[in-house]
């Protein structure tokens, strides 16, 4: 092989090397920004009070990084208790986006696909 060609397979790799930490930082450093906004604005007790309207109703919990399904068990100061499938989970709600009970359709049944 021509020792060429390895020096662009090795910038390539480099490129997308740093591409990638780049958009962990900004990730990263966007994340701390919403969560000292909102400690900030009192966003945090609008959003307790928000989810104690969902306690014992299966609903699908958005957060910064992820999803997360199952029954909200409890609300407390800063976290929420969601069980599924006999485990349970805390979730903090600094880092809480959105709470959505888990859609059915007509006939009662959970929905197998959803799509936001």
């Amino acid at each position: 092989m021509n020792p060429a060609w390895i020096g662009c397979y090795i910038a390539i790799l480099v490129a997308f090397f740093v591409i990638y930490e780049e958009n962990q930082r900004v990730k990263s450093v966007t994340a701390k920004m919403i969560i000292a906004k909102r400690r900030k604005k009192e966003e945090k007790n609008q959003m307790l009070e928000l989810a104690k309207n969902f306690i014992g109703r299966e609903c699908m919990i958005y957060t910064l990084n992820s999803q997360l399904n199952g029954i909200i068990k409890e609300v407390c100061d800063g976290a929420i208790l969601v069980e599924y499938k006999g485990n349970i989970e805390a979730v903090n709600l600094d880092f809480v986006t959105r709470i959505r009970e888990y859609p059915t359709n007509k006939k009662g049944k959970k929905k197998s696909v959803v799509i936001d």
